[in-house]
């Protein structure tokens, strides 16, 4: 199957995603890291490195499923272009898309967590709590069914719940 997560950055799905990924012993394809990873190779950063870390991470994810494998995608998935991405991938494989949505319903908690926060990407600079409220407000509505999970719950209760709507999926 293919778990394509969703959320801004900073709301925890990059946690849930790789708690899901051990639990599951799936890989992540994280969008973060490969975006990064073509600053360092010398792309500029005018380039649209964010479209093309996208298609990178579905490349991934392709070969990924391409061995009968459970994949999991860590990306902010905030356009319908995205998630379309995700559904066309897994219709090519015939297995099941899930969409897991993780928000931070404490927008104080929220901007906490993203101003603390250091992944360790390097060359990746950590977006600010203004971009989180451009994309806020730019955040698609959801044509999708999801799994929405609050990161104000905590984290092996979010992972609990996502693996039993998952093996409900498989």
């Amino acid at each position: 199957m293919l778990i394509a997560m969703a959320g801004l950055p900073g709301a925890g799905k990059s946690s849930v995603a790789e708690a899901l990924g051990r639990k599951l012993a799936a890989p992540v394809v994280s969008v973060d890291p490969i975006e990064a990873a073509m600053w360092r190779a010398g792309v500029a950063r005018d380039q649209p490195t964010g479209l093309a870390a996208y298609v990178v991470a579905e490349a991934v994810a392709d070969g990924v499923l391409g061995l009968g494998q459970t994949v999991i995608v860590d990306a902010v998935n905030a356009v319908e272009a995205a998630r379309g991405q995700w559904r066309s991938l897994a219709d090519r494989h015939g297995v099941p898309v899930v969409f897991i949505e993780v928000v931070c319903s404490d927008p104080v908690v929220h901007r906490r967590r993203l101003e603390n926060r250091s992944r360790g990407i390097e060359g990746f600079a950590e977006p600010t709590w203004e971009v989180v409220e451009r994309l806020r407000e730019e955040f698609a509505s959801w044509v999708d069914h999801r799994l929405v999970l609050d990161a104000m719950t905590d984290l092996s209760s979010n992972v609990a719940t996502a693996l039993g709507v998952l093996s409900a999926t498989a």
